[in-house]
């Protein structure tokens, strides 16, 4: 009977249950996620249906579409090569190796009428287990170098998946047939190295969508559409925000407005730590390798670090390179890095760490809360950088707080204060929190791990707020959680964190005297609630589409003179509102009107004071509202001093 249940596969016992519907897209076994086509585990309980309609079939749904855009791919250019082909958030990808040329729209909608045919001849999908052998035998057949690469480093059992002729090195899951996809299509081309690497061939992926019903997908196109819009790298260069030089690749420049927006970011955080009683640090830029060596960064972070050396430095590597000639490249680099003494920091905890063992610590002194807004460099691969997202400098509104185990839970209260103080100043609504738990391989003992995983949950639970656990995906050094946040066009965003870890005090030695004269070790909370300032500047950009809140904007009010008979007076208006502490341009070119007017619409300035002859003679401003698009008329100067005034605090500081 084992044996039997053995061969059965999820397809098997749906239809003798009688549970099996043309609408199943795969089968959840004692809770994990299957296709039909898998062989059931010994010893199985319970095998229920996922209709095509449930979240957890569009990943498999979007993999199968994946495969079929491969196959069409291959029937259209032959001696394509693939690579990698997964499901993703919002859509699925794949990348090839075309070697007679790059893809292009027209090739996008060649590739989709052929994947409607492909999808038309309903072909199931077949799962088969393959010996490495075997599967080294199939691809070197098709000539499918990267798959043959990828094959090397795979573990455990291997598995194929057909449909029709076409054949994947995969581990699946697929749907039951290429007919289950009702909804493809392809959206975009771009870059891709071979693994992320830049020093690996580069190839060109080619990304798409795909849901259950054309429904779903007309509304995710129109989203796509809006994000178009909103993208930052379009908004930011429209709007006077970002540059960006290739003397300075994947290093944002902040233009004057740009550095208007950031400087307030920062000044808006500076007064949350004045609130939450952080002190702020200022550490150094650049250390000593043995700095790296003692947290763990050379020996696991190296390639994502930049080293900095002095021409002394380089002349003793020199010397030694002449004097002994390495073997090969490999030793020739290792003398090389020996030789660098310097590295620039990557993040700032081991700098508060430095901070935190300079003095004798007392159990009187903790908790203790250290910020740092330090310039951070990653060296990120050209392949993976884009926009401000990913970039290779940027600041962090980072803190790290030193406490006792005890101390943990309430640390953690007052910080989920603190990141949900600033998310609803900044108009995010819709927060989903993840406790991320202890992986397999860790440091610290289970008792510790007990403790503060618990600590984590009890702060969480405190406050009323739901959470989900991510098992297994919490740091080596501590648990940790995350929040998501979704924005205007609601797409998810991972911001703010807060970890827990036992690590770094255990290799800097850290330690305090407690109440029983004992030295103990601290926990180190790491913190963080925008993250990266330059990610967070390019989530709210999208997330407003340009349009800065009042007390963000780089202008709050920008003056347009009907003509330049106007002008002196606007300068001294001008004047007025500056003096009292408003953000003012003013345009006195010889523009006409509705020209300055498309101008300030196009910066999204929130206010525009018109100025004419009228306006002069009884000192006020015409004031219009990008917001509201109301005209309000005439209004004094000193009326319009005091409307913006009062909209000109974060909404927080509004209501106090």
């Amino acid at each position: 009977m084992d044996s039997e249940r053995q061969r059965k596969t999820a397809r098997d016992a749906m239809e003798e249950a009688g549970a099996l519907s043309p609408r199943v897209a795969a089968a959840r076994v004692d809770g994990a996620v299957v296709d039909l086509h898998t062989p059931l585990p010994e010893g199985f309980a319970t095998v229920e249906p996922i209709d095509a309609s449930h979240p957890d079939a569009l990943a498999i749904i979007r993999h199968s579409s994946a495969h079929v855009m491969a196959d069409a791919v291959q029937r259209l250019f032959p001696g394509t090569k693939v690579a990698f082909g997964p499901a993703i958030e919002g859509g699925f990808y794949y990348d090839y190796d075309r070697p007679d040329g790059k893809f292009n729209d027209e090739d996008l909608r060649a590739i989709e009428a052929k994947m409607a045919e492909i999808i038309e001849a309903d072909s199931p999908f077949r799962r088969e287990e393959v010996s490495r052998e075997q599967a080294r035998e199939i691809l070197s057949e098709l000539g499918e170098t990267y798959k043959l690469e990828h094959l090397e480093r795979l573990a455990g059992p291997i598995s194929v998946y057909r449909h029709g002729e076409w054949v994947d090195l995969c581990e699946g899951p697929h749907v039951p047939s290429t007919r289950f996809l009702k909804a493809v299509k392809l959206t975009s081309v771009a870059g891709a190295y071979w693994r992320g690497d830049e020093r690996n061939p580069m190839l060109q992926r080619i990304y798409g969508t795909a849901f259950s019903s054309e429904k779903a997908l007309r509304a995710h196109l129109k989203s796509l559409e809006e994000a178009k819009k909103r993208d930052h790298r379009k908004l930011g260069k429209e709007l006077n925000l970002i540059g960006f030089h290739p003397l300075a690749p994947a290093s944002p420049f902040f233009l004057p407005r740009g550095a208007a927006v950031y400087n307030r970011l920062v000044d808006y955080v500076r007064e949350l730590y004045r609130q939450y009683d952080y002190d702020e640090v200022i550490t150094p830029q650049i250390f000593d390798d043995e700095l790296f060596h003692t947290s763990g960064h050379l020996p696991a972070y190296a390639e994502n670090m930049f080293l900095a050396a002095t021409v002394e430095d380089l002349e003793k590597v020199s010397a030694s390179l002449v004097k002994e000639p390495p073997q090969d490249a490999a030793a020739c680099r290792d003398r090389l890095v020996s030789g660098i003494r310097y590295g620039v920091k990557p993040m700032n905890c081991p700098s508060h760490c430095l901070i935190f063992g300079m003095t004798r610590r007392s159990y009187r002194e903790l908790p203790l809360r250290m910020a740092d807004f330090g310039r951070l460099h990653r060296y990120e691969r050209s392949g993976v950088v884009q926009g401000l997202t990913r970039v290779r400098t940027f600041s962090q509104d980072d803190g790290h707080i030193f406490c006792t185990l005890d101390q943990m839970e309430e640390e953690i209260g007052e910080f989920l204060d603190l990141v949900f103080h600033a998310y609803r100043d900044f108009g995010f609504t819709d927060a989903r929190i993840v406790i991320a738990t202890r992986p397999e391989e860790r440091l610290g003992a289970d008792d510790v791990w007990d403790k503060s995983e618990a600590a984590l949950e009890q702060a969480v639970r405190s406050k009323g707020l739901e959470y989900e656990i991510a098992e297994g995906e919490g740091a080596f050094y501590g648990p940790k959680i995350e929040f998501h946040l979704r924005d205007a066009i609601g797409r998810p965003w991972q911001l703010g964190t807060i970890q827990a870890d036992f690590n770094l005090p255990e290799r800097f030695n850290l330690t305090y005297i407690a109440e029983d004269n004992q030295t103990h070790r601290p926990v180190l909370l790491h913190r963080a609630i925008l993250g990266s300032v330059e990610r967070f500047f390019a989530v709210l950009i999208e997330h407003v589409g340009g349009a800065f809140p009042m007390w963000l904007a780089p202008e709050q009010i920008t003056l347009l003179t009907v003509s330049e008979k106007f002008n002196e007076y606007a300068k001294s208006v001008e004047q007025e509102l500056v003096d009292a502490g408003l953000r003012v341009t003013t345009n006195l070119s010889g523009d006409k009107l509705g020209a300055k007017i498309r101008s300030a619409r196009l910066l999204r300035v929130p206010y525009l004071g018109i100025i004419g002859g009228r306006e002069m003679e009884e000192h006020g401003i015409a004031l219009r509202s990008r917001d509201t698009q109301e005209d309000f008329g005439l209004i004094s100067v000193q009326n319009v001093i005091d409307r913006l005034k009062a909209e000109a605090l974060p909404p927080s500081a509004r209501m106090s």
